[in-house]
């Protein structure tokens, strides 16, 4: 009798083990009026918009954070690695939302310098004091090519191991609407509204806002 006890009892703790790994990252409120960056390329720039109606332009109507937009068009990760000290430097911010990788994939670059990079800016916004969120970004795929993008896998993997929130499918939502997008691969300033309402929307729902 005791032996099928102490089995039940490690069958359950056994089953109990992958809830404990799913366990959200901590998260801390960021009020208004707080200082933010978006560090990213042209999705957080708003090519395909106006500065007016970029996604961090609408997210701090949505939120009142004072968000510094650092977008870049044309970034890769390593580009914005680079761009990253003085911009915590000069903002001081209490969160970045990190939106980079899609130069990388457009420009083929070698997925373990992406994901080697992109760690790299979260655990520098992790060591100046701030948050960190990552967003997402689609992969370069034929799903893609046909109008129906998918996320790369690489975000889901670097959130889960560094324990960080990640805002997920959010662009390739977005990007599988023509009547969203300026192109092939930016949104219009509908698109970018949407984006920053699901983020906003997203943010309220995790204890971020």
């Amino acid at each position: 009798m005791p032996s099928r006890r102490c089995a039940f009892l490690l069958l359950a703790c056994a089953c109990l083990l992958p809830a404990c790994g799913r366990k959200k990252p901590p998260v801390t409120r960021v009020p208004p009026g707080a200082p933010v960056l978006a560090l990213g390329d042209s999705l957080t720039w708003g090519v395909g918009a106006t500065p007016e109606t970029s996604y961090p332009a609408v997210l701090a109507g949505l939120t009142g954070w004072r968000i510094a937009n650092g977008g870049v068009p044309g970034d890769t990760a390593a580009q914005a690695l680079q761009r990253l000290p003085r911009l915590l430097q000069e903002q001081a911010p209490q969160l970045v939302i990190v939106s980079i990788g899609g130069n990388d994939f457009l420009r083929r670059l070698p997925e373990s310098d992406t994901r080697r990079h992109i760690q790299a800016i979260c655990e520098q916004i992790r060591a100046s004091g701030a948050q960190t969120l990552l967003i997402a970004v689609p992969a370069l795929s034929m799903r893609a090519a046909l109008g129906s993008p998918a996320d790369h896998p690489l975000y889901a993997d670097l959130a889960r191991s560094l324990r960080l929130p990640l805002f997920a499918d959010g662009w390739s939502r977005i990007l599988a609407r023509s009547e969203w997008r300026s192109d092939a691969v930016h949104p219009n300033a509908t698109g970018y509204a949407h984006f920053a309402h699901a983020l906003a929307d997203w943010a309220r729902q995790n204890g971020l806002l």
